[in-house]
């Protein structure tokens, strides 16, 4: 169970690089979609770290 979750964990930084690499390529063309895009990979790189530091928070509960 704890390997599936690292899994989906890093799953987060590699959507908030493919949302980058979408807001790169729409740049030129629509502004509006590559602000949606960054927001994404903002809020991917935000939901990676507050899962790390909860599944740490969690491994640390159920140890003591």
């Amino acid at each position: 169970m704890k390997k599936i979750q690292k899994i989906f964990q890093y799953a987060y930084i590699v959507f908030a690089v493919l949302f980058i690499y979408d807001a790169i390529t729409k740049w030129s063309e629509d502004r509006t979609g590559a602000y949606i895009s960054l927001g994404l990979s903002a809020l991917a790189v935000f939901m990676f770290f507050f899962r790390k530091r909860f599944s740490r928070k969690f491994d640390d509960h159920n140890h003591s």
